[in-house]
């Protein structure tokens, strides 16, 4: 098993110890050859005394009991592509001179047994009987062959996109190509738990300027880019018609057969995965000038008949087609017009939203306020939070319809980012896209764009059909593949040399999939329960469990750790602050004359909750007294199932909620909440807003109360705004300060947008 694969076998606490700090060195902390050599120095140093010996000598002897181990160990290889075509005599161009293992481990991996499907099914909700699409193996592409029934289908998911690690020192560029299975839930695919992995470096052909637009050049770049991925795939092909038996996450073993699943690709690379022409669809025999219009969709057939019966001028000028090797071809049941997924990251938040509509805008205000000067530069992560509060920005400033198109498309968003769609979303997707085709005409009659025939908006026309065929599009997106690029690519490039840097990112990449891999198998055996320290402490005979699976609450809160007087006193700086220890003075504090009595009509519904009367209704002189101590936090946090959100693998997430003085030492910070009234009513209709001053906890005859301060917004309207599609709330009091200041807001406005473009959550809680 290797060092340190073979310590699984020993109970003691010291071979824990020799793994953890293996992986808080090389994984968590990425520390460099020459500080791991002065850390171990040091501690050789404490240990002198004790004649004791440390874990490891050096660097080289850390790396090398993480070579060692044969857990998670898929070797690299490499193989060489050349042009073999025709050369001229004279000035050469140079570029014409120029897995298996990997989806066995994600299969076997314990962390996905609950997380997996072992054949396909479809889902349908029990109240209503409705069909529903979720995971992978919920859709409907799933084929059936005789030949190999009873075997597990694992559908095999690539994606490729190129990366920059530095400008800076010569663009080093990386092509990378990553693999995943269907088979695993999308909620384990969206929280990379080593569900996608890097399978290979692709070749990046360079020539001079001269030569990119030559016809020769692009169609080796096509046979490069096939070719190599035929090779890449090649062991895979013979699992493809013939089952083979492979053990599984629960230990099993399962005869399985391979298949090609999902390709996720950016626009540009799914012009190269389908040879076709730019501007064309990859997935639709749509015209490139008028893509929207009905169509078929592009199959293998089509095109094959296609070269048979026309020329390649017709190809290229009519159809769009680049007459060359498919490497699906040579696979069987594969059919790469039919495996193109959606891409949320490049078709709708990059593509439609940031390049086309905001930029669309952009004109239209440059033409109206010609001082209107746009934005610089921004990110994904920009895109992503411009996409939040764009909407009720704007509205004012443009016609009424630009407000209606936005509305329609974040509608459009956030429906195909749902983490389970039924038939009634699908109804709600076509009707938000009907309206962003209907409403988005304007600009066309403003003059601030010609045509509407753009590839990667036009996508937006296939989701329904592709969350049919690949379920809920949240799991195949192109942002999971990115993130993974940090970790595979630029923090290796970072922890290299940078000189000739690819075999050194190599040997880190092995390196941490076999500590991951250990990691999960020490994991399983129960032997990374608790700290290094508490396990030594706690020796052999003690029983203990960790808990660590998906939490089965919708929601809950509970109060910060930390006391707000104890809070104050870590601030570096001397803050002027007392806390209010009775509600007396917490009244004084939050200038709520009658917090008193309130607090005694809430004891009073405390005590008496079969009492049909409203606690406001019911005389003080009835109610419970209260003079005792309280004791005041300035936060909560919250906890609560948000799947469509970035979340754990049981699609819980936590968010603190604040209600503090002073916030990072300089300004006071009392966040809004939404509060559940009424959990018969869905939607906003059952919820109210609440602007949190004050959370504080007291207890009454031996009955601990946790309870929050708030003022409470009121609904402008019985129903959201029209053009929006947002609710309007007003404060119930309104005092403007004189002196105001960013964090005055609340106090400052009349009205606010409740914003459910704020995530996903938010979204589907106020819809």
């Amino acid at each position: 098993m290797g060092p340190l694969a073979s310590i699984g076998n020993n109970i003691t606490p010291g071979p824990s110890v020799i793994f953890k700090t293996a992986e808080f060195l090389y994984t968590r902390n990425q520390m460099s050859a020459g500080d791991i050599n002065i850390l171990l120095d040091l501690w050789a140093a404490t240990l002198l005394k004790h004649n004791n010996k440390l874990l490891f000598v050096d660097c080289h002897d850390l790396h090398k009991t993480i070579d060692s181990t044969l857990v998670g160990d898929v070797k690299w290889q490499s193989f060489k592509v050349q042009y073999s075509g025709e050369k001229p005599a004279h000035n050469i161009p140079p570029w014409m001179d120029q897995s298996h293992d990997v989806i066995q481990n994600m299969l076997a991996n314990p962390d996905y047994a609950t997380e997996m499907d072992y054949w396909p099914y479809r889902k349908f909700s029990t109240d209503s009987n409705a069909r529903q699409w979720q995971d992978f193996m919920s859709a409907d592409i799933i084929s059936k062959d005789p030949d190999t029934t009873g075997s597990t289908f694992v559908p095999v998911i690539l994606s490729s996109d190129k990366t920059t690690v530095s400008v800076a020192t010569g663009a080093n560029n990386y092509y990378l190509l990553y693999v995943s299975i269907g088979n695993v839930h999308n909620n384990v695919q969206r929280v990379h738990h080593d569900a996608v992995a890097i399978i290979s470096f692709l070749a990046m052909p360079k020539t001079t300027k001269e030569h990119t637009s030559c016809p020769k050049y692009r169609k080796y770049c096509h046979q490069l880019f096939h070719s190599s991925i035929l090779k890449i795939l090649e062991n895979l092909r013979p699992g493809m018609t013939k089952p083979e038996v492979v053990r599984f996450s629960d230990g099993h073993y399962w005869h399985v057969i391979y298949g090609l699943g999902p390709y996720i690709a950016d626009y540009e690379e799914q012009v190269l995965l389908v040879c076709i022409v730019r501007s064309w669809c990859p997935r639709c025999m749509s015209h490139h000038k008028n893509l929207d219009a009905n169509s078929l969709c592009c199959s293998h057939d089509h095109t094959e008949a296609l070269i048979e019966e026309v020329s390649s001028t017709d190809l290229w000028d009519e159809y769009g087609v680049i007459h060359d090797l498919l490497f699906t071809n040579d696979f069987p049941q594969a059919d790469i017009y039919q495996l193109i997924t959606p891409d949320l990251l490049h078709q709708l938040i990059k593509g439609t939203f940031k390049d086309h509509l905001v930029d669309w805008v952009r004109k239209y205000l440059h033409h109206v306020f010609a001082s209107f000067s746009g934005f610089k530069q921004w990110t994904s992560d920009d895109s992503k939070a411009l996409m939040k509060v764009y909407l009720p920005a704007i509205e004012g400033y443009v016609p009424t319809d630009v407000v209606h198109t936005f509305h329609a498309f974040l509608e459009f968003c956030y429906l195909v980012r749902h983490n389970t769609i039924t038939e009634s979303t699908l109804v709600q997707i076509q009707d938000a896209l009907d309206r962003f085709h209907h409403y988005r005409k304007v600009f066309e009659s403003t003059g601030v764009v010609p045509t509407f025939s753009l590839p990667r908006q036009h996508s937006c026309s296939h989701y329904i059909l592709l969350i049919r065929l690949f379920g809920t599009p949240n799991g195949l997106c192109f942002s999971i593949t990115e993130t993974k690029h940090i970790k595979a690519v630029k923090e290796p490039w970072r922890r290299s040399s940078c000189y000739k840097a690819l075999g050194k990112m190599l040997v880190t990449n092995q390196r941490l999939d076999k500590l991951a891999a250990s990691h999960i198998n020490f994991k399983s055996r129960g032997m990374l329960n608790g700290t290094c320290l508490s396990e030594t402490l706690r020796g052999d005979n003690e029983e203990g469990e960790v808990i660590d699976g998906p939490m089965l609450v919708q929601a809950h809160v509970q109060l910060a750790k930390m006391l707000h007087n104890e809070y104050l006193q870590n601030f570096q700086h001397h803050v002027e602050h007392k806390c209010a220890r009775t509600i007396p003075d917490l009244s004084a504090e939050l200038t709520i004359p009658h917090l008193y009595n309130i607090l005694h009509q809430f004891l009073f519904g405390q005590v008496n909750p079969d009492d049909e009367r409203s606690p406001s209704e019911v005389p003080l002189a009835h109610c419970p007294r209260f003079d005792g101590k309280i004791q005041v936090f300035n936060s909560v946090s919250s906890t609560f199932y948000a799947p469509s959100d970035h979340s754990g693998i049981g699609g819980m997430c936590q968010e603190h909620i604040r209600a503090c003085p002073v916030w990072r030492n300089e300004a006071p910070r009392y966040d809004c909440v939404f509060v559940n009234t009424d959990a018969s009513v869905k939607g906003m209709g059952g919820m109210d807003i609440a602007h949190v001053m004050c959370f504080f906890t007291f207890t009454f005859e031996g009955i601990s109360y946790p309870c929050a301060v708030v003022r409470w917004f009121d609904k402008a309207d019985n129903g959201p705004d029209e053009d929006t599609g947002m609710w309007i709330v007003k404060p119930l009091t309104h005092a403007i300060p004189q002196d105001l200041k960013h964090y005055d807001s609340y106090d400052a406005f009349r009205t606010f947008y409740v914003n459910k473009f704020a995530d996903h959550h938010a979204f589907e809680i106020t819809s």
